[in-house]
């Protein structure tokens, strides 16, 4: 029987979503070890990668269960968090037909990057980035180039190949709460550290660093005008959509 589950984890206690053969520090890594502890020794896969640093609150996982598991999904996921606990959270835990895929079967991501305008406090300084004096116009207005069908080559990290990198941007939002400032960005999914590279591009507009013109012409792979990627503090995987 296959199951989904959506997890929320803090990543600055990782060095990513992925399993490495370097660290045992990986979400991944951290569930595999609860599930074969339960007595669960199928592969547990995600919706995507996240980067060391990034949280999620509405990441996606599927794993297969063994016989023993099959009739309390609810006593699993309770016997799960406890393990897991404190940095990872089974949110909530369901069957799904044998054909499922977290990562293939997802239509669409959600990223949120939390922004604070005011120095974060110690407890703030892992789940926000700080970035004074936000022009909320003009990062949205530089956020909207990224919108549409596009050609991302220049706007990820290299170092895997991806095979295509075209997108589709289907929104990005800025909205503000307080003295903090929400980045929305969905999209068919996204490149390694794409997310994190269309934020920093943002921000740099923002700040004049930058123009949109330079922008359009790294999209259009004219021209790399930069490589910056943002801080992973603040950024969080938000929901994954099937």
């Amino acid at each position: 029987m296959r199951v989904k589950a959506v997890i929320a984890y803090d990543g600055s206690a990782f060095y990513g979503f992925q399993s490495q053969t370097t660290t045992p520090k990986t979400v991944s890594g951290a569930l595999a070890r609860a599930a074969a502890k339960l007595g669960i020794h199928t592969p547990i896969l995600g919706s995507g990668r996240t980067d060391r640093g990034v949280h999620a609150t509405g990441q996606v996982i599927h794993f297969d269960l063994p016989p023993h598991w099959r009739k309390d999904p609810e006593k699993l996921r309770v016997m799960f968090n406890r393990l897991l606990k404190p940095h990872i959270h089974i949110k909530h835990i369901a069957q799904v037909h044998d054909g499922f895929h977290a990562r293939f079967d997802a239509k669409r991501r959600i990223y949120r990057y939390v922004l604070k305008r005011t120095e974060p406090t110690p407890f703030e300084m892992p789940y926000t980035l700080h970035v004074p004096d936000i022009d909320t116009k003009r990062l949205a207005e530089a956020l909207r180039r990224f919108e549409g069908t596009r050609d991302f080559a220049l706007f990820h990290k290299k170092g895997s190949d991806p095979g295509s990198t075209v997108r589709t941007i289907f929104s990005t939002r800025v909205e503000t709460f307080r003295n903090y400032t929400l980045l929305y960005l969905e999209a068919d999914g996204f490149l390694r550290s794409q997310v994190r590279m269309i934020t920093a591009a943002a921000l740099q507009a923002m700040r004049g660093e930058l123009t949109l013109e330079q922008i359009e012409e790294q999209l259009e792979g004219k021209e790399q005008h930069t490589t910056l990627l943002a801080e992973p503090q603040g950024l969080y995987l938000a929901r994954v959509i099937y």
